[in-house]
């Protein structure tokens, strides 16, 4: 379990502030498998997760659900056969924030814990 993980996620409102350049290299270094991408000008993290067949991409899309409920943030998730792809960003700042971060780290724990379970 990566320290980022652990951290709790804090509400996110328009007025947050952005994580800084400084901030995201530092939480990178938990989540090195994320792309930092930009979609019509808002930075976002993006990972792609592969599985067997599309039961498994369906069970690993609900638990994201599960835990992106849990936290009240909520990922662009696209279930395909055999892969999952998983978009966090903030919507109320339209930029990321250290809870996208922490999010990002609780989905390679449930990809690695569907990993073990195989």
């Amino acid at each position: 379990m990566s320290q980022l993980s652990e951290q709790s996620c804090e509400a996110c409102s328009a007025d947050a502030p952005k994580a800084t350049r400084e901030q995201i290299e530092a939480f990178r270094r938990d989540i090195p498998d994320w792309q930092l991408i930009e979609r019509d000008g808002i930075m976002q993290l993006e990972r792609v997760f592969t599985f067997r067949n599309f039961k498994q991409a369906l069970a690993f899309t609900n638990q994201v659900g599960d835990i992106a409920e849990e936290a009240g943030h909520h990922p662009a998730l696209l279930t395909e056969w055999g892969k999952v792809t998983v978009t966090w960003w903030s919507h109320a700042i339209k930029s990321l924030h250290k809870n996208d971060f922490i999010l990002a780290a609780r989905t390679d724990e449930v990809a690695e814990s569907n990993v073990r379970a195989d």
